[in-house]
């Protein structure tokens, strides 16, 4: 094999093994697990995010500002406005989610729980997209029993750009400041101890 035959090879390996849920639970290949490139990403608002410790909350500014992270709208599973500046004030844990993805149907009892227990503390959101479908993102909310807490419907990839998130099942955790103080995957446990910190 030539040396460019063996690079194309090693790249293809390595798209494969970042590759998040491979194939839609109807049998259907994934062909992506990007958020489609629609239109400008807006400013990455992670750019100054430190690690990734579990960190309590951190007070929201008083100066009646909204942080960077919360200056967007979106639009509901159910087709209502969302104004991210309403979460100011409590720490945030953004659940991105695919509704045809095994892994995020598992997690979604977990992550309704975590609403259950911290909601007085901490807020949940859910943002769906990678070409989940409008009303599968309807039918995956009402099925996996997460009508309790606030899903984004989000296939154009806006909020997934916004947080740099490019895999389904993918946590950002955001402190009552507004500053990102993890990104990436977690297990239940490690969820939960993450969102206990934040608590408080």
């Amino acid at each position: 094999m030539t040396r460019a035959g063996r690079a194309g090879a090693l790249v293809a390996a390595v798209a494969l093994a970042m590759t998040g849920c491979a194939s839609k639970p109807d049998g259907g290949a994934v062909s992506e697990t990007r958020p489609p490139a629609t239109a400008s990403p807006a400013a990455d608002p992670t750019a100054s995010a430190g690690g990734s410790a579990p960190t309590t909350g951190t007070a929201a500014p008083d100066d009646g500002t909204v942080p960077e992270a919360f200056r967007f709208a979106a639009t509901t599973v159910d087709g209502k406005p969302f104004d991210a500046a309403t979460l100011r004030g409590r720490p945030v844990v953004f659940w991105f989610w695919a509704s045809w993805c095994p892994r995020c149907r598992a997690a979604a009892d977990d992550v309704a729980g975590l609403h259950r227990d911290f909601a007085d503390r901490v807020q949940v959101i859910g943002v769906a997209g990678l070409n989940s479908g409008d009303d599968a993102m309807r039918k995956f909310v009402a099925g996996q029993g997460i009508t309790g807490f606030v899903n984004l419907a989000d296939d154009e990839g806006q909020v997934w750009r916004r947080f740099g998130v490019t895999s389904q099942e993918y946590y950002v955790l955001l402190d009552a400041a507004g500053t990102v103080v993890h990104k990436g995957a977690l297990t239940p446990q490690a969820l939960r101890e993450r969102v206990a910190a934040l608590a408080g």
